[in-house]
This record gives C-alpha cells, sequence and structure tokens, in this order.
C-alpha cells in the first residue's frame, strides 16, 4: 500500500508517552490516528469508528488488550487488522493473542522502523484480502457438508455456524481457495500472516489444530485439512470429498 492519507488507525495504549510515540510515527506515515487511554474506552471507539488499523497494548486498564482483542473479533461485521504491544518476555501473552484474532505482535521496547514496517505490512495484506475478494473469489465455497461465506464472514457445517477467530477463517479460506495443493508451513505464514518469521511457525500447527478440532468431525483423522506427512497442508479436493 502506497497511499495511506486516508488510512485511519485506533492506538489503545495507557501510557501517554507511548501513544503519543507511536501517534508520532504512524502520522508520519500519512495515517490518521486517535487513541484511547484504557481498554473499555478502546473498544468503544473501535466499535464506533471505521478504522483500517488498531495498535492494541496487551495490559491497560479497566479492560486488558487480549478482552478487548476477543471482544472485536466477536463482530464479524467488518474486519480491522490488530497489532498488539507485549512485553518482550511475554510469551504466552503473544501466543494467547494470536489464538484470539490478532494479526501480529511487537514486543515492547520497539524500534520505530519495526513499527512502522509491520504497520505498513498490516494495511498492506488488509488491502491484498480486500481486493482478492472483490475480484476474483466466490462468496461461498462448499466442499461436502462444509460451507465457506465470505461476504458474511461465518462457516456452516451441516447448517450450523461454526465459530472461528479471524485468522482461523482465513486461514480456512485460503486453504479452501487451493484445493489439493499443498502449502508448507512457511508458505502459509506468508500468505496468511504476511510474515516469514521462522518464530511463527508454530502458529501455523496451533491454528491447524484448533481449525480441525472446529471442523472435523474426528480429528485425528481429518477430512478437510490434510497433513502431508514432510512437506505442509492441503485442503481436501472437493471433487474426491
Amino acid at each position: 500500500m502506497d497511499n495511506l492519507h486516508e488510512c485511519r488507525a485506533l492506538v489503545v495504549e495507557d501510557t501517554a508517552d507511548i501513544a503519543q510515540l507511536i501517534r508520532l510515527h504512524l502520522e508520519d506515515l500519512g495515517l490518521v490516528v486517535t487513541c484511547a487511554g484504557d481498554g473499555l474506552s478502546g473498544l468503544e471507539q473501535a466499535r464506533s469508528g471505521a478504522f483500517d488499523l488498531i495498535v492494541l497494548d496487551v495490559m491497560l486498564p479497566g479492560m486488558n488488550g487480549l478482552e478487548v482483542c476477543r471482544a472485536i473479533r466477536a463482530d464479524a461485521t467488518r474486519y480491522t487488522p490488530i497489532l498488539m504491544l507485549t512485553a518482550r518476555a511475554s510469551e504466552l501473552d503473544r501466543v494467547v493473542g494470536l489464538e484470539l484474532g490478532a494479526d501480529d505482535y511487537l514486543g515492547k521496547p520497539f524500534s520505530i522502523p519495526e513499527l512502522q514496517a509491520r504497520a505498513k505490512a498490516l494495511l498492506r495484506r488488509a488491502e491484498k484480502m480486500r481486493g482478492a475478494v472483490v475480484a476474483a473469489a466466490p462468496e461461498q465455497v462448499r466442499v461436502g457438508d462444509m460451507l465457506i461465506d465470505t461476504s458474511r464472514h461465518e462457516v456452516r457445517l451441516n447448517g450450523k455456524s461454526i465459530a472461528l477467530t479471524a485468522k482461523e477463517f482465513d486461514l480456512l479460506l485460503f486453504l479452501a481457495h487451493n484445493p489439493g495443493r499443498v502449502y508448507s508451513r512457511a508458505q502459509l505464514l506468508d500468505a496468511v500472516w504476511d510474515t516469514t518469521l521462522e518464530s511463527y511457525e508454530h502458529n501455523v500447527n496451533t491454528h491447524i489444530n484448533r481449525l480441525r478440532g472446529k471442523v472435523e468431525a474426528d480429528p485425528a483423522n481429518p477430512r478437510y485439512i490434510v497433513t502431508v506427512r514432510g512437506v505442509g497442508y492441503r485442503f481436501a479436493d472437493p471433487h474426491a470429498a
């Protein structure tokens, strides 16, 4: 994304100096930035404003960032990328945040170039996803008893709605749009998380396992999301399902 001047960012950070630092350097990219100093007001802003990016601290008064992230992702009417800020030593917060639907995380203390690079990467990825849906992707993908509805951001099995996080939905949709094709963890990271960092690869396994637990009748013998040993994962060929 080259032109960020029409993009809006919400920064939810209770330390005023850090919030203003983030605001300053996101504005340097051309973004229009709104700040909130606690979790409850941040969630209210997120629900009332059409933002293109949310920068969300984990440690917040009133309602922590993980709870805010979960609440934002519970509303599927609009998808907004979330960049979470967390203490560098808090591996649990990072993993839980990603599983709740955060798109990326940044450990404190962070460098300004890294903040700007991650923000731009998330905005580019969101734009690419919107463009792909508008340009070519069918609104519905059906395989066997599974229906993936992109317009409603919903997955149904035998007519029953299945609750997925935003990232689980993205991963399932990507695989379903390319049935039969095998993807390595690195390829899935690049396509779904828009990163090539090897330290993220365990998140692919985590999300695959969580998806199977939700969409497979027998997760140990999956019908839809199949492991190709030593290579990666593929989605079932609809003609074979």
